[in-house]
């Protein structure tokens, strides 16, 4: 793995490099992405057959996209015991994280009886993506459908693409929906499965939000639905960055880097230290580790294209740059781990200490792993309960509370020459 001295020069071009892994960046694919949303919008289901034989192959009907309560069943006998507890018990603590991120309606009075208020209503149906194609995630079934259904969302529908060739949805996403929740399953993937959701068809109806990761069709294809439904991000390729001094194992930050890097080619892995020594650690031990791991091509690929070493002189010069890439997974391997945290003001999740590896939280701690992306880390949050519910603002003012502001309002309005805005105020008092 590549060693750099960190600079301002080398973060730059390391920004440029990693944003060329942005959706945004795939114009190639947008025009096959609209050819394929614009067809599923005008024909419906049967568009929705078209691709899915295509790019599926499996020749699919209208009357066997939906899954059915025999196929829950069967795949409830086809998963392993143990992992249907595993399943089970991360849903309890992803459900009992995000039972605390609940809020509250409110309403606050005036002495003059005005009223102000904001109410907090979940959406009326969200769709729920989970990839299928060249692996299954049950824990990205679980992070999508359990803050929906914390919510409140009284329809929730996963769309999940049958295992190639087949009409079966695999075993365990199947497991993982019903665990989490799910009212509906639809055996539909990529970008047709977005347009589906989002327009809706004769055996499809359409949803107010799509939500989840998927591969470059899917991402361009909500980025084409946005504004006929609202989405949680568009998501580009995994990402991790480590900040860690010498006090940090070598071992386990070199594991950590290769669990993501282990995702695809454009995954990206980042150690950040102030140890040139550490950094030939991390590198010898990652050398090691591809000897034994079963993805090492595509770990090698994504090393190649993506994965950097970068030694700082100092630990504060670690975090700015560590805040300027605003990696979707921090972890944090120092000796003072809280203090580099409270620092830290871009990261979709942080990690803090040698027992909090990426992984953890992946799977079984509770927060979301449906994480911003590419820089979005600035300015997006994890998945949350909030993506899935709205607030309507509650205004109820009195006579007197009005004839107080009157005159200000009608200034206000006249200043932006909108002066019917004005009369609806004036004529309350003539």
């Amino acid at each position: 793995m590549r060693i750099l001295r960190l600079s301002d020069d080398t973060k730059s071009d390391i920004l440029g490099n990693l944003l060329k892994r942005s959706p945004g960046q795939y114009a190639e694919y947008e025009a096959t992405v609209k050819e394929i949303t614009e067809a599923v919008r005008e024909r419906g289901d049967a568009a929705v057959l078209e691709y899915t034989a295509k790019f599926d192959g499996w020749d699919a009907s209208a009357d066997r996209l939906t899954v059915t309560k025999e196929e829950i069943e069967e795949a409830y006998r086809q998963t392993d015991d143990k992992f249907i507890e595993v399943l089970k018990a991360a849903a309890d603590n992803i459900r009992d994280f995000h039972l605390k991120q609940l809020r509250e309606s409110w309403i606050t009075t005036k002495p003059d009886g005005s009223i102000l208020g904001q109410r907090i209503t979940a959406i009326d149906s969200v769709g729920c993506y989970a990839p299928g194609g060249k692996a299954y995630y049950p824990s990205s079934v679980l992070m999508n459908i359990i803050p929906a259904k914390v919510a409140g969302v009284p329809r929730i529908v996963l769309a999940t693409p049958a295992m190639k060739g087949t009409d079966k949805v695999n075993p365990i996403t199947l497991v993982a929906a019903d665990i989490a929740g799910a009212d509906e399953i639809i055996k539909v993937g990529g970008a047709q499965a977005v347009a589906a959701m989002a327009y809706g068809t004769d055996t499809i109806k359409k949803v107010c939000k799509i939500t989840g990761p998927g591969n470059i069709f899917v991402a361009l294809a909500k980025k084409a639905c946005f504004g006929t439904v609202g989405i949680d991000s568009i998501a580009g390729p995994s990402e991790i960055l480590v900040i860690a001094d010498d006090s940090a194992d070598p071992r386990f930050v070199a594991a950590d880097l290769l669990s993501q890097a282990e995702h695809d080619e454009l995954a990206s892995a980042i150690l950040l230290t102030d140890s040139e020594e550490l950094a030939k650690k991390v590198s010898a031990e990652i050398d090691d580790f591809l000897k034994k791991l079963e993805r090492k091509d595509i770990i090698e690929k994504s090393l190649e294209n993506y994965g950097y070493i970068l030694v700082g002189n100092n630990m504060d010069e670690l975090i700015d740059a560590a805040n300027d890439i605003a990696s979707e997974h921090l972890e944090i391997q120092t000796r003072e781990p809280y203090e580099v945290m409270t620092k830290i003001r871009n990261a979709g999740a942080i990690f803090i200490g040698p027992y909090s590896s990426e992984p953890l939280g992946d799977y079984f701690a509770g927060p979301n792993h449906i994480l911003p992306t590419n820089g979005t880390a600035r300015f997006f949050s994890p998945l949350n309960v909030d993506e899935f519910t709205k607030k309507t603002s509650i205004i109820a003012y009195s006579r007197s509370g009005l004839e107080a502001v009157h005159d200000k309002i009608e200034y206000f309005a006249k200043q932006e020459k909108l002066t019917a805005h004005a009369n609806s105020i004036k004529v309350r008092f003539e």
